[in-house]
């Protein structure tokens, strides 16, 4: 320390009056050894000004937590009402002197915690940028003229701040990264008609010079603008159009990480978001971006030669297990996901760790550890610049100041201090390395693909690992090398492909048909090979190229799948998750998190997470019943429990449109009350049947007659409801960039395509009662509430049951139905070979005809069989009620679930709904048997 002891800079600092009358708030005075020995900043600034120190013990600043709007505030009462740049100077230092003083005394005593600390920096340096720049403009329009554009509009200044200050995460001595831009170009109104331009290159270097510059009572802040497009080469401000056209044609990947923190923090800050909106594309990418991990590779690579050349071993920012590894870990997840994932472009890294944590993106306790890991950073690198008010990230080497740097951080000693902090750098490097990978190996020294497919020997290696057919195997690769895409591709989507291709020949290799495998992958890759992003999704991954194969060996449906929807490539990641179907609850929870940050009017964004999330969670299903992992029922149940989900919130979509302009619909007799809408749904998704390329049959019920809605342009609300159906037939069908929700078929609505698209439900009830054919009496049987007012469902229900009970004449309705299983198969001849496994006789339609039957015929005398929907839980409850003689419910029953999971096998393999008739003879006797002794032969 460059004072004898502390308690001499102690005994000194009573010595003043003010602090002397202070000394009976015995508090400061308790923590005022620890902090002195610690920080000769803060000896040094009470010994030369006591009063600052007075003046905080006295208000009761010093001891009392401010949050940030209360700082704020009083930084900018503090600078109100100041005359001309000198007194803005002069202003300025006395403010952060005060201000420091106050942070770094409540950070050494431990009465902050981390969030203080920052957030008090953070909020300092805020205000006065944003202070001195309103002053340093308005005098300069007073000389100049106030900049306008073409238009005649006002233009300002916006000043983005960069790295932890754009994170509100600033150091104790840190620089302050600035850019500098406008939004229109344009001339001054003032004498001279200066350009936009150089009216705010002026302006920038006077806000520069009012913080950077030094005097006697030092400066701000540190300012470092070499962030700005071109570096030191290029323009100080620039207008939006020339950042844009930078970022799009000339951005680098460091360039990409650095704007994750920009943040507006002066001047016109409506336009610096509006900037961030425009460069948001250059950031974030609209897909999975795993190329960010190679920008990441070759960043840290610079900062290891960095270390290595100046020595800095034991900096704690730069150095391994360092704070800037914490900060690439968080980030490189933002850059691949943050394109799709909205709530990820937050700038706050511990924000990010726990955002990933909660989405299973990084294991809990990794997150754990990396957030205490950063605390422990974070209060080391504060507590090394508290010491001396100097930007230093190194650990001191003489003993001493490792002593006092000990003390600062409340060890004993410097052993158990480096001890922690040595455990802490070891865990943050070790999840650094885990985030890199092993791809960083080299790959094969010579490997087949693509200059030695022609070359001898090229078949023996292919069979070396497992091709039966080798010559089959070397005809995809070269028709995938001879292809246009490869082709086409740029250098990066090449190299990556070279990387990948070796492991995805070992995995192709070692799945049951090989060769049939490598053809399906060859499919993929021609697909994707000009979005080089997904092949550096899989280069990264090597356990992700495994499950790639082994599903796609397993199955057409999912080839076709993925190769149509790369995007759920990323669902291959984790092995823990990729064989588990979600259920509702994880499906809501999981669209909350992607919903949460797409704006309200960005419906096309909305659309297209919907998708990406159908086709990841189709996914899931296929693979689990691919791998065994599924009972028969459960698969048609997740897949009908994903659309369920979906429509609700695709419903939820169409609604807050219309609702933003015209309200919501109100009954015509309470308009207090909101008039309902229901969605039914019919068919297999009513049944919960759905398979894999099942369309959703929709009916939509409301009870809104005569009334209109309640917004600044009101609608009547048969208008209204009809407009929201509308709406969400194209939320549902309309083909996005991710592709189509679902088909949807609304025929089944009373009267058909002649019938008006939402009905009441009394006009539904007087239509099922007397207009109904007996065939949408079927169809009512698996109908359900699937959206909407959950009262209105209950209503329904009532209807259906009313209608489904009635009396009907037994010889009649098995005529009637037997008529339309007879017309069915008049409208789709069955094959000549083989067995339909839904129209021919013993296929699924017998099952549900029968089913269907014993419903209509039966419900009036046993109401409760009106109330399941699916086929096999009726015809099960049929035999109970004896019904059915003995055994057969159940064995129509079983027979049933057998031809759905055999159907979606052969979906999944891609080899259509008909098997041989060897095959389905012992399966569909019992239907064959059942259908005669009820219906005739």
């Amino acid at each position: 320390m460059l004072h004898e002891s502390t308690q001499q800079v102690l005994a000194e600092l009573l010595q003043h009056p003010a602090l002397a009358a202070s000394s009976a708030q015995s508090e400061w005075l308790q923590a005022a050894p620890r902090v002195l020995a610690t920080s000769d900043f803060v000896a040094d600034l009470c010994l030369a000004q006591p009063q600052i120190l007075a003046g905080l013990i006295d208000s009761g600043r010093l001891q009392a937590a401010e949050d940030a709007p209360t700082l704020n505030a009083r930084i900018r009462t503090t600078l109100a009402d100041l005359k001309d740049e000198a007194d803005l100077r002069q202003a300025l230092r006395g403010l952060r002197q005060r201000e420091m003083l106050r942070i770094a005394w409540r950070d050494l005593a431990g009465w902050a915690d981390l969030d203080e600390t920052l957030t008090a920096l953070s909020t300092l340096a805020d205000a006065c940028i944003d202070v001195a720049l309103a002053y340093l403009h308005r005098w300069q329009v007073e000389q100049l003229g106030q900049p306008r554009d073409a238009q005649g509009q006002p233009v300002e200044l916006v000043v983005l701040g960069m790295g932890k200050l754009g994170g509100n995460e600033l150091n104790f001595s840190s620089d302050v990264d600035l850019m500098f831009a406008f939004e229109r170009a344009g001339v001054c109104d003032g004498p001279r008609a200066l350009d936009n331009e150089e009216f705010f290159l002026r302006l920038a270097r006077r806000l520069i010079g009012v913080l950077d510059e030094a005097d006697a009572n030092g400066r701000v802040f540190r300012v470092d603008v070499r962030l700005r497009p071109f570096g030191t080469s290029g323009p100080l401000a620039v207008s939006f159009d020339a950042m844009e056209d930078y970022y799009q044609n000339h951005g680098r990947d460091w360039e990409r990480y650095a704007l994750i923190k920009a943040r507006p923090v002066a001047g016109d800050v409506a336009a610096g978001e509006r900037l961030l909106a425009l460069l948001r594309p250059f950031v974030f990418r609209r897909y999975l971006d795993f190329g960010a991990i190679d920008a990441l590779r070759a960043m840290k690579a610079l900062i290891v030669d960095q270390v290595r050349r100046e020595r800095l071993d034991d900096h704690v920012k730069l150095g391994a297990g360092g704070i800037r590894e914490v900060e690439f870990i968080g980030q490189v997840h933002q850059l691949i996901r943050g394109g799709r994932e909205p709530d990820l472009r937050c700038r706050g890294i511990r924000r990010v760790l726990r955002l990933l944590g909660e989405r299973g993106q990084l294991p809990q306790s990794a997150v754990d550890e990396l957030l205490d890991a950063y605390t422990f950073l974070r209060r080391i690198e504060n507590r090394l610049q508290m010491w001396q008010d100097r930007q230093t990230h190194q650990v001191p080497t003489d003993p001493l100041d490792r002593a006092r740097l000990a003390l600062a951080m409340g060890y004993p000693d410097w052993e158990s201090c480096g001890a922690a902090l040595d455990a802490w750098r070891d865990r943050v490097h070790r999840h650094f390395q885990s985030l890199l990978g092993d791809s960083q190996d080299a790959p094969p020294a010579q490997p087949l693909w693509p200059d030695r497919l022609d070359q001898p020997g090229a078949e023996a290696e292919l069979a070396a690992l497992g091709y039966t057919d080798p010559a089959q195997a070397l005809a995809h690769l070269t028709a995938l090398r001879d292809g246009r895409a490869c082709r086409v591709a740029s250098p990066t989507a090449r190299q990556r492909l070279t990387a990948l291709l070796p492991g995805l020949l070992r995995a192709a290799g070692g799945t049951t048909h090989p060769e049939l495998t490598l053809g399906r992958l060859c499919t993929l890759l021609e697909a994707v090979a000009t979005r080089s992003v997904y092949l550096a999704m899989l280069v990264e991954h090597p356990a992700a190229q495994e499950h790639l194969a082994r599903l796609m060996g397993a199955s057409a449906w999912i080839t076709d799948w993925i190769t149509t929807h790369p995007v759920v490539l990323d669902e291959l990641l984790d092995a823990r998750t990729l064989y588990q179907p979600q259920h509702a609850p994880d499906i809501e929870l999981a669209l909350d998190q992607v919903l949460s940050g797409v704006a309200a009017d960005d419906l096309e964004t909305a659309m297209n997470a919907l998708r990406e999330h159908r086709h990841a969670a189709a996914l899931h299903v296929a693979a689990a019943e691919i791998g065994g992992l599924l009972d028969p029922a459960e698969p048609p149940q997740a897949l009908t429990e994903l659309a369920e989900v979906l429509l609700r919130r695709a419903l939820l979509l169409a609604r807050a449109q219309l609702e933003h302009r015209h309200g919501r619909p109100r009954d015509a007799t309470d308009p207090g009350r909101e008039a309902p809408l229901l969605v039914i749904g019919y068919g297999r998704l009513g049944s919960a049947e759905l398979g894999y390329e099942s369309d959703l049959d929709l009916v939509f019920l409301h009870d809104g007659a005569g009334g209109n809605s309640d917004g600044p342009a009101p609608l009547a609300n048969e208008t209204w409801f009809a407009r929201v159906v509308q709406r969400l037939t194209h939320i549902l069908t309309t083909r996005t960039p991710a592709g189509r929700l679902y088909e949807i078929d609304v025929r089944l609505r009373p009267s058909g395509n002649a019938g008006p698209l939402v009905t009441t439900l009394g006009g539904f009830e007087a239509y099922q009662l007397s207009e109904a054919w007996t065939w949408e009496h079927q169809a009512l049987v698996r109908a359900r509430p699937v959206a909407g007012d959950t009262d209105l469902g209950a209503a329904f229900e009532a209807v259906r049951q009313r209608v489904l009970c009635q009396p009907r004449d037994p010889a009649k309705l098995l005529g009637e139905i037997a008529d339309m299983r007879a017309r069915i198969r008049q409208e789709k001849p069955l094959p000549k070979d083989g067995f339909d496994l839904k129209l021919s006789p013993g296929g699924r339609v017998d099952v549900e005809f029968i089913a269907q039957y014993l419903v209509l015929a039966h419900s009036h005398a046993h109401p409760q069989l009106a109330v399941p929907r699916g086929s096999a839980q009726i015809l099960a409850l049929a035999e109970s009620l004896q019904l059915l003689e003995a055994g057969v419910g159940q064995a129509l029953a079983a027979a049933f679930v057998e031809l759905c999971a055999i159907e979606r096998q052969q979906t999944l393999s891609g080899a259509g709904g008909v098997i041989e008739t060897e095959r389905a003879a012992p399966l569909t006797q019992t239907v064959r048997d059942a259908w005669e002794q009820m219906f005739g032969a």
